[in-house]
């Protein structure tokens, strides 16, 4: 278990790094048609500020986008006391408590650090789980906070959306900049057009790419934070044989949540942000002894 812990940790240095290449990379086609690297400097500066502003942002967003409200104690007794005894057990700041009503069952959890995070669950969640099954799913969660997940995905958050903000910008200026009236082989002008318009779709497979590597690593944090792997089981399985898409449902804002809460289709399945719940389940069944 602590060897797939370090392997996704690893794994989502690597995929970070992708993004950082990529905006590189647009930085020096931009500069290099416009003969001004410059502007690629500023252009890179202007991407980092963007992501900075989204990376902060970005929780307060994505509850709005989702319809999700902050609870107190006496609006869901249990599921804030079970969110408050794993915050106990784990070590963490209790974390914000949110509750969206919508009858699909699901979780979240969000925000740029354990002290800044929210965690909450759709109302379709607490109707179907039992007490150790909410305990599992929340301890997923938890984990998610414990585990600096949170953090990982604004970051991929902000930098998705300056490169798509950046690869628009490059697109404007290799079309209706200065590059015209230079002689350039028409073979950079593909490659670079071939770059900027690739960019934001690597960016966003790369992004799912790292929420799949989390969603592992919190089902095995999660199971041993409760010594309870089967309890997660359980509670994958009710997601799997009563699932269903969520009424305020965004690609944005979907590797925040425990399963995906997207409408089920080839395209939808292909760019998935979460593993194959089936797969996800018998992962915990056959570490079940190691942890």
């Amino acid at each position: 278990m602590y060897s797939a812990i370090s392997k996704n940790k690893r794994n989502t240095v690597l995929i970070m790094a992708v993004f950082v290449a990529l905006i590189g990379v647009i930085g020096i086609v931009v500069g290099y048609l416009n003969d001004n690297y410059s502007l690629s400097v500023t252009i890179l500066v202007m991407a980092a500020i963007y992501a900075l502003i989204q990376y902060f942002a970005a929780s307060s967003l994505a509850m709005a986008m989702t319809g999700a409200k902050e609870i107190q104690k006496q609006d869901a007794p249990e599921l804030w006391r079970t969110v408050e005894n794993l915050a106990i057990a784990s070590g963490v700041p209790m974390p914000k408590v949110y509750l969206i009503n919508d009858p699909a069952p699901n979780a979240f959890a969000t925000g740029r650090d354990p002290k800044h995070a929210i965690v909450g669950a759709t109302t379709g969640l607490l109707e179907i789980m039992d007490k150790r099954e909410l305990e599992a799913v929340m301890a997923h969660e938890m984990s998610h906070v414990q585990n600096y997940d949170i953090r990982v995905s604004m970051i991929a958050f902000g930098l998705v959306s300056a490169i798509g903000l950046l690869a628009d910008v490059a697109l404007r200026m290799m079309f209706f900049g200065d590059s015209r009236d230079r002689n350039v082989h028409p073979m950079v002008y593909i490659l670079g057009l071939a770059v900027v318009i690739l960019a934001p779709i690597l960016a966003a497979i790369t992004q799912m790419a790292i929420s799949r590597q989390r969603e592992y690593l919190a089902d095995a944090s999660g199971a041993l934070m409760t010594r309870d792997s089967e309890g997660l089981a359980s509670a994958l399985g009710k997601l799997r044989d009563y699932g269903r898409p969520m009424q305020k449902q965004t690609t944005s804002t979907a590797n925040l949540f425990l399963s995906n809460p997207l409408k089920p289709g080839f395209f939808a399945k292909l760019f998935s942000t979460h593993p194959p719940l089936d797969e996800r389940i018998a992962r915990l069944r056959n570490n079940a002894t190691k942890m």
